[in-house]
């Protein structure tokens, strides 16, 4: 890991309320936008890449990438002091440490906004000399165009033949649950501009988190953890039925959610390993007896807000390595899940339902998980969706449920008549 570089940062407060996505050039944007607040970023400061790591619940990256981002030691003038000013990163991190593509990016030029008002930050190797990148003009988003869709490592119904194995190892008492997920590809004729999906998403699913780190672009319902001071929040999803066609369709499918055994079953595990696996750095856990229904413009899920306080000493990434991966998308037991998933999946999932947000060099951060999301390479998008297998699943069921969580990142990459 090469020596980081001295940095000069500056945030200062911006008069400007246009919209955050105006700002952003189409080369290798970064951002996290969630109803109209958020941050937004180009450039590149300083940037480490951690490696892929040889053991399976190796938690080495995000202790690496902790000291890496600590280590930076910049000069600051930050006139903002609010959570996302002054130093901070972007991140993304592969689902399994087994796999490549785990980073931290510090910014040129970031552009944040709450409800006190906007700022601009800047980044540099020089003090007082702004970046270039913040003086270009930058060129509308492009349409996607025509695609190409193919399928991934599996087919659906290879899929849920996979599903039904798992159902059965499930009932013998291997693991409670195991989330299998599939990807899918989609080819345009030119390269595919994130701010055009940002765009749609944060338009689509303004209660979601809308991202781009490296190509990975997607809107995630999925809180992992927000920390502002010693306070963390965290948003607990598991448990998915379709919206309706009708108000009484709608009703009726969120209220069979409700009352599902198999999807209760879901969230419980679900809150239960997230209790579990805070314990050791929070000091108290809240979570309601029962979850909300949280309404999607495509899906609805069972959620439960949960709030936390974070023992001294112990730092953002060290909660994100804790809770990763969650049994919302990994499964119970964890290690026994997680080994199910490379056997039966076919695939590496990259950073799909791996953890994606920002941190700040005061600890402040968004950390949401990278679902409902395609990894961009140029023209090609590859799209993952993934559900959770209980004893009680269905192959047919879990397969409707895995295209209606495609058709958020199908419909972000449609243009429209």
């Amino acid at each position: 890991m090469n020596a980081p570089p001295q940095l000069f940062v500056r945030s200062v407060p911006l008069p400007d309320d246009r919209d955050l996505l105006a700002h952003l050039p189409d080369d290798a944007p970064l951002a996290w936008l969630h109803g109209g607040s958020g941050l937004v970023a180009w450039g590149e400061a300083a940037r480490v890449v951690l490696p892929a790591r040889t053991e399976p619940g190796d938690v080495q990256r995000f202790t690496a990438a902790a000291r890496w981002f600590a280590g930076l030691e910049p000069q600051v003038d930050d006139q903002v002091r609010r959570p996302g000013s002054g130093l901070m990163a972007f991140g993304s991190f592969a689902f399994d440490p087994r796999s490549d593509g785990s980073t931290l990016v510090v910014p040129r030029v970031a552009v944040g906004r709450d409800r006190s008002g906007t700022w601009l930050t800047t980044i540099g190797d020089q003090p007082g000399r702004h970046p270039a990148e913040l003086l270009a003009p930058h060129a509308p988003p492009r349409p996607v165009g025509p695609l190409r869709w193919t399928d991934g490592a599996r087919t659906a119904e290879d899929w849920g033949t996979q599903v039904a194995t798992a159902v059965r190892r499930i009932r013998g008492g291997a693991y409670d649950k195991v989330v299998l997920a599939r990807d899918r590809y989609a080819e345009a004729e030119s390269p595919i501009d994130p701010r055009t999906l940002l765009a749609r998403l944060a338009a689509d699913y303004p209660t979601c988190y809308a991202f781009t780190v490296d190509g990975l672009t997607g809107a995630t319902p999925e809180l992992l953890i927000r920390r502002e001071g010693e306070d963390l929040t965290s948003l607990v999803l598991a448990g998915t039925a379709p919206r309706g066609g009708t108000e009484v369709e709608d009703r009726r499918l969120g209220q069979d959610l409700a009352e599902s055994a198999k999807n209760a079953e879901e969230h419980r595990y679900a809150v239960d390993s997230l209790r579990d696996r805070l314990a050791p750095l929070c000091t108290a856990f809240d979570a309601p007896d029962r979850p909300e229904l949280l309404r999607l413009a495509n899906v609805q899920h069972l959620a439960s807000p949960v709030r936390a306080t974070l023992r001294p000493g112990a730092s953002t990434l060290d909660v994100v390595a804790a809770m990763h991966p969650t049994a919302a998308v990994g499964g119970t037991p964890t290690e026994a899940a997680v080994e199910a998933i490379r056997g039966l999946e076919g695939m590496d999932r990259g950073r799909y339902a791996g953890p994606v947000g920002w941190i700040d060099a005061d600890g402040n951060g968004e950390w949401g998980i990278a679902l409902r999301c395609a990894q961009l390479d140029g023209p090609r998008a590859r799209l993952i969706a993934g559900c959770g297998i209980v004893a009680g699943s269905r192959p047919e069921e879990e397969i409707t449920e895995a295209d209606a969580k495609f058709e958020v990142m199908r419909a972000a990459l449609t243009d429209g008549e």
